[in-house]
């Protein structure tokens, strides 16, 4: 496990807002992407009959439909261990394969940081 502390201030950012919005809402997974001019979005899990997506997907979908034409990171609370492959293509299907994707447990610890590629 990797403490926080070794991340820059703005990774330390989205790591925390994730965090927030999967406690905030009481969901399986809180995400959140920053786009190429800083901006930040942030999303929990979304599980509607209708509509399944992981909160990654549903933070990335925000960043699109906000304007976002880039994302430079993009943070994964969950108890997870892993990020599904669909996670990493949504963000790499608007960041491209370099960006990066760090992975943390509910108590906002980082597990990992892979790319997106």
């Amino acid at each position: 496990m990797t403490d926080t502390t070794e991340l820059d201030a703005e990774d330390r950012k989205i790591v925390t807002l994730a965090r927030s919005a999967r406690a905030r809402n009481g969901v399986p997974e809180g995400a959140a992407v920053r786009d190429e001019t800083g901006r930040t979005y942030v999303a929990g899990t979304v599980a509607l009959e209708s509509l399944k997506l992981s909160a990654l997907q549903t933070a990335v979908a925000m960043a699109v439909a906000s304007g976002a034409g880039s994302l430079e990171a993009a943070a994964v609370v969950s108890a997870a261990g892993t990020l599904s492959d669909d996670d990493r293509a949504a963000v790499r299907d608007l960041g491209g394969p370099d960006t990066p994707v760090l992975l943390a447990g509910p108590d906002g610890t980082l597990r990992g940081r892979v790319t997106a590629g």
